[in-house]
């Protein structure tokens, strides 16, 4: 990321010492000015994304030291402070969207939140040792000054007048066929069932608003590609104090240049050479795990593509405390350049078993 054009704090209208609280409610008053979705201006859309990015660096604790420090969210390395690349977030444009989306007038909101996703990418050694990812992402959270009842005096939300709780109002209109009743989401409670008499300011009553949240994640020891993870109530908050969603991460494996994974099992080239492979050999091998080095026995005679079992030397088993085994699979290359009376030894050994040697290696006149 580079260095910034406009001051971030200038941006929120924010002192440089404001507190998280002051540059959530700076942020939530701009945002609310500019989203695109509710402001005439024609270069909403520009000057919300300058909002928005002034938020993402100013709410994240680490980001925003980085930007007072260094005048870059990144930090002097040009790295940023989360560890991971993650995805399957929506933008914060369309986090707002959902949030005018359930206020007042608007369409009828979900009462419980939504489930989110994440994706984190982690080597094929992280998989084998585990390890903690911290990954940031936007969401609806909690409204801090309701504490999610969306009253502003904190008073219990009540039965709609309009449906009588149901959340739902009956339609009749005239057709062809004559009147017909149908059933749709009442208007005033939004289908929700519940009012409040005095919906708070900052949440418009919902009792979630925009928010930025950074969490760690521990990626578990021997995780294969495409697992997930459920954390429980990280998703979208609920309606009101209604359960929130959860946050669902799936874990993408990479591939490693020393070994090919299958299942628990890891296959890797055993490279010997032709001599090797006539006499036999022992090869070192360096592990998945940290400074594990162990040997491998290749028989004499071994063929190209022969393929050579070592028990518990692949990957840790997931929640089992056991390991897969290591498959070594023979590369047999050329052997070392040899002298005249070495290969003169060689072919004598040859002969004396059939073999074909060339006239030059024989002692017999072509």
């Amino acid at each position: 990321m580079s260095a910034p054009e406009r001051d971030y704090y200038e941006v929120l209208g924010v002192a440089r010492d404001a507190s998280a609280s002051d540059v959530k409610h700076a942020f939530l008053g701009k945002a609310r000015e500019l989203h695109p979705d509710v402001s005439n201006d024609p270069d909403a859309e520009a000057k919300f994304k300058e909002v928005n990015e002034a938020y993402s660096v100013l709410s994240d604790p680490r980001r925003r030291q980085n930007y007072d420090r260094y005048g870059d969210a990144d930090g002097p390395s040009g790295f940023g402070s989360m560890d991971d690349i993650f995805g399957g977030f929506g933008s914060m444009a369309d986090i707002f969207s959902d949030f005018f989306g359930g206020g007042q007038g608007r369409r009828p909101a979900r009462s419980r939140g939504r489930d989110m996703t994440a994706r984190i990418r982690v080597s094929l050694a992280e998989a084998a040792t585990g390890a903690t990812r911290t990954i940031a992402y936007d969401r609806l959270g909690v409204c801090d000054d309701c504490h999610g009842t969306g009253s502003a005096d904190g008073s219990e939300p009540e039965p709609c007048p309009v449906c009588g709780g149901t959340g739902m109002r009956t339609v009749v209109q005239s057709t062809i066929l004559g009147r017909m009743q149908t059933s749709v989401p009442c208007d005033e409670c939004h289908g929700t069932g519940f009012v409040v008499e005095d919906p708070c300011p900052t949440c418009d009553g919902q009792g979630r608003v925009p928010t930025h949240e950074v969490v760690e994640v521990v990626v578990p020891v021997g995780v294969r590609n495409g697992e997930t993870q459920r954390m429980e109530g990280l998703g979208e908050a609920g309606w009101r104090g209604e359960r929130a969603g959860d946050l669902v991460v799936e874990f993408e494996v990479l591939g490693d240049p020393r070994f090919v994974r299958r299942n628990d099992d890891l296959a890797a080239e055993l490279a010997i050479d032709a001599l090797e492979a006539l006499c036999g050999c022992n090869v070192e091998v360096e592990g998945i795990l940290e400074d594990e080095r162990f040997f491998v026995e290749v028989p004499a005679g071994s063929l190209e593509g022969d393929q050579i079992r070592v028990e518990s030397r692949g990957m840790p088993r997931r929640g089992s405390g056991g390991r897969g085994d290591f498959i070594g699979v023979v590369s047999v290359s050329a052997p070392p350049e040899l002298s005249d009376d070495e290969l003169e030894t060689i072919a004598s050994i040859s002969r004396a078993h059939g073999g074909r040697v060339p006239a030059s290696l024989s002692g017999v006149q072509a």
